[in-house]
């Protein structure tokens, strides 16, 4: 598997990765009838994407964080619909990063979780 963001390969990959292809309606032109009908308008189909890491350095994971800095980035991974790789623009939500541990003399940080979602 490849992921790369703006063009260059992750730090470290993580070790759950998950695609959810979304499907985004119109609030105020989907509706339900009285007898239960859905009437819907979809006005996208949108990509989210979860991933879990393993303790990281400090090194790699403000490598990956300062990747996604910015509001929108490109994000290249494999898309299950798609069926091949595809580039699409993402932004981050929150980041959380679990206790930091020292070992060996440098500083990990365990449990890192990314939530990204397509512009």
């Amino acid at each position: 598997m490849q992921l790369k963001i703006n063009g260059v390969e992750i730090a470290a990959y993580p070790i759950d990765f998950q695609v959810t292809i979304l499907d985004l309606d119109d609030a105020d032109s989907t509706t339900r009838t009285a007898d239960g009908t859905l009437n819907r308008d979809r006005v996208a189909v949108k990509r989210q994407i979860e991933m879990g890491f393993n303790p990281l350095p400090w090194a790699d994971i403000s490598a990956i964080l300062q990747a996604m800095d910015a509001v929108f980035f490109d994000f290249y991974y494999p898309d299950p619909m798609a069926g091949a790789y595809v580039t699409k623009r993402m932004y981050v939500g929150n980041r959380p990063a679990a206790i930091p541990i020292v070992k060996g003399g440098v500083l990990w940080w365990d449990g890192l979780q990314i939530t990204l979602t397509e512009r």
